[in-house]
C-alpha cells in the first residue's frame, strides 16, 4: 500500500528563550500534522536548545495523538564520536539516523550549511525558530524562502502576547 509523505525540517537558533511558548507552538503545529497528515517524515539536526525541543515535542505529540503515521529522523551532517559511542541510546530514541551523503563529503565548516539544504530540499514544510538575522538558522531560513518552500517561523507568533 502507498501513501504520501509530508516531509517536515525543522531549524532554530542553538539557544532559545521563551521555551515555554516555542513547545506550546509546536506542539500545535505538531499535532495537526499528525492528525492532517498521511504519513509525516519529521528531519531533526540535534544541534542546539531548539531541536532538543522539537524532538520532546514530536515524541509528545506522537504519544497523545498518534504514532503509526509518523518518523522521526536526525540528519547529521558526518559521523561523530558521540554517535558512535551512544548509538544504541540514539537508535532508541530517533526512528532512523542519517549522514547527509553531501554534507560529509564537504568542508566541515560548510557540511552543517549543506546538511541543512539538503534537509529542505527534501521538505514539504519547514518550521523554524529565527529570532536574529544571522547565523545558521537564519541562513536555512532564507534558503527555503528562495527555493520556494512553505516556512513557518514561530518565532514570530511566540513574541505574541
Amino acid at each position: 500500500m502507498m501513501f504520501e509523505v509530508y516531509t517536515v525540517t525543522f531549524f532554530g537558533h542553538r539557544y532559545v528563550d521563551q521555551i515555554i511558548k516555542i513547545e506550546y507552538a509546536l506542539e500545535d503545529i505538531i499535532g495537526k500534522l499528525l492528525r492532517e497528515q498521511e504519513y509525516v517524515e519529521f528531519l531533526l539536526g540535534r544541534d542546539g536548545e531548539f531541536d532538543l525541543i522539537v524532538a520532546s515535542c514530536i515524541k509528545k505529540c506522537q504519544k497523545r495523538i498518534r504514532d503509526d503515521n509518523s518518523s522521526m529522523t536526525w540528519v547529521l551532517p558526518y559521523s561523530t564520536a558521540e554517535l558512535s559511542n551512544n548509538m544504541k541510546e540514539y537508535e532508541d530514541y530517533y526512528d532512523s539516523i542519517e549522514i547527509c551523503e553531501e554534507a560529509s563529503r564537504s568542508h566541515p565548516k560548510a557540511a552543517i550549511t549543506k546538511r541543512n539544504q539538503s534537509m529542505i530540499d527534501r521538505s514539504d514544510l519547514v518550521i523554524c525558530y529565527v529570532e536574529h538575522e544571522s547565523g545558521g538558522a537564519y541562513k536555512a531560513m532564507k534558503y527555503a524562502e528562495k527555493a520556494g518552500k512553505t516556512v513557518i517561523n514561530i518565532a514570530d507568533h511566540s513574541n505574541e502576547n
